[in-house]
């Protein structure tokens, strides 16, 4: 495994690989990697002969007040647990080399309507944040595929989106989350939760379960459906809900009702203490 800390030299790396014929993706982190990461990095292995992971906490994409400086760092089991899973180029630049300007003065890339519902309205800046990034890391290593978790819904729906508008030449693909054995989505942000917290987080995954088998019994009504997702946080002690949706799985507007052939998708975010956890779950194809 290769380890590159500039872009001049993650482009040699990666441009040898391709002259060698090798099919590349790419895995974009923030670090702290757990079994879902891992995951991630098995799926691009599977898709290309050339996996390259980035690690880089995007300022960008942190607003005010947010836990950047407290963000996990971990670098060294970070890389340990990338050499261990077969990667071939780890890519951890520092903010200097992603933003030589600095971040105020940085040019960014902004997806209309995807960027401000949602999580985008409670965090306004945060997706334009994550598509400059991501752009950047697109045009630095060029991959043929990158791999992003299904955890973060409307990051990969609004990446999906700038790709298409964009018109890059770059496969995204969305891999299931993977969770602990009481259904709680694996996230370096779970570091944070105390014990007490920890067992109240798993309201989200109970939520989610309890809509997708009311969808499945034939409800249809969207509203009573956010009924149902909102229930068992909001009877949660210490929890607090930001907000219980259900949108169309490509557009991500809110729906009235939910209908056979029409995809459709429950999206849930809630506050656990100081630490903000999301998820979701598929409730139409």
């Amino acid at each position: 495994m290769q380890v590159a800390t500039t872009i001049p030299s993650a482009r040699q790396l990666v441009e040898q690989a391709r002259e060698d014929g090798r099919r590349i993706g790419l895995v974009p982190t923030m670090g702290a990697l757990h079994r879902g990461h891992v995951a991630l990095v098995e799926e691009c292995r599977r898709l290309a002969d050339f996996t390259a992971v980035s690690i880089f906490v995007n300022p960008a994409q942190f607003g005010p007040g947010e836990d950047y400086d407290r963000y996990p760092r971990m670098l060294e089991e970070d890389l340990r647990k990338c050499e261990a899973a077969g990667v071939d180029l780890v890519f951890k630049p520092s903010a200097e080399e992603m933003y030589p300007r600095g971040v105020p003065k940085a040019t960014f890339v902004e997806v209309p309507g995807l960027s401000h519902v949602l999580e985008g309205e409670i965090r306004p800046t945060h997706f334009r944040g994550v598509a400059t990034v991501v752009l950047a890391l697109f045009e630095i290593i060029r991959p043929d595929v990158a791999v992003f978790g299904q955890k973060d819904y409307q990051q990969q729906a609004l990446i999906r989106r700038m790709v298409e508008d964009l018109h890059m030449p770059v496969e995204v693909v969305s891999h299931q989350t993977v969770r602990e054995s009481d259904g709680l989505a694996l996230s370096s942000r779970n570091a944070y939760l105390d014990a007490e917290q920890r067992r109240g987080s798993v309201a989200l995954y109970k939520a989610l379960e309890a809509a997708c088998k009311a969808v499945a019994g034939g409800e249809s009504d969207a509203d009573r459906v956010r009924q149902i997702l909102r229930s068992p946080i909001e009877s949660e002690v210490g929890a607090t809900l930001d907000y219980a949706e259900v949108v169309d799985a490509e557009t991500l507007e809110s729906l009235e009702r939910i209908e056979p052939g029409r995809a459709s998708v429950a999206l849930l975010a809630a506050r656990f203490g100081k630490t903000r956890l999301i998820d979701n779950a598929r409730l139409t194809e």
